[in-house]
């Protein structure tokens, strides 16, 4: 079971966010992600638990921003409840989506786990409802993923296999590259490992 820290920061200009105190792991329904964030100066700021099926499709997610919180799953497409800070009014919103997305490394984990692209695979169109930051607003959006290698490199454990995905935004054409390994990510923009205290899991 991977536990380990990663920070976030603004990827343009690079002002720290925070950090995300994770472990996770894959189970008899898929994979199950749980994390707790903190900001710049340590206090808690939000959470995110978030269970896959063993297709990658979200089975369950909750997630916990600046006192708001969705509940979302995958029905319909994708399915949320947005409550605010009071509690006094939830929203339910539906979207014709394949998952969700958002500011966790364990949206990429979970992205990268549904696409299953290999390096001979075309470039895959995928629609997410991105939860925004700092009030986990919904937005529908479209990547196009791209499995553009996958590499071994030697460790004390045996062969890590990494792999670095083309990630564009359809909307603006903007592309970056991610690199993941199993169920951790190792770089991304705006997101750091810092700290992994077991090697990532491999999925089956």
């Amino acid at each position: 079971m991977p536990r380990g820290r990663y920070s976030l920061h603004d990827p343009h200009d690079h002002t720290p966010l925070g950090e995300e105190h994770f472990h996770c792991a894959p189970g008899p329904s898929g994979w199950r992600y749980v994390a707790q964030r903190t900001t710049p100066s340590g206090d808690h700021s939000g959470s995110i638990d978030l269970t896959l099926d063993e297709l990658g499709r979200p089975l369950r997610l909750e997630l916990n921003a600046s006192s708001w919180q969705v509940r979302g799953a995958a029905l319909d497409g994708v399915t949320w409840v947005r409550t605010d800070p009071t509690g006094a009014h939830a929203t339910e919103g539906n979207a014709p989506a394949h998952a969700f997305t958002g500011t966790s490394p364990a949206f990429l984990v979970a992205t990268a786990r549904l696409l299953r692209l290999t390096p001979a695979s075309p470039s895959t169109r995928v629609r997410l409802v991105a939860l925004t930051d700092p009030v986990l607003a919904p937005r529908t959006l479209d990547q196009s993923w791209t499995l553009l290698e996958s590499e071994a490199h030697a460790t004390d454990n045996g062969p890590l296999i990494v792999d670095a995905y083309q990630v564009t935004a359809l909307d603006t054409g903007e592309q970056h590259t991610v690199h993941i390994s199993g169920d951790v990510v190792l770089a991304a923009p705006g997101i750091e490992l810092e700290h992994l205290e077991t090697p990532p899991s491999t999925f089956p």
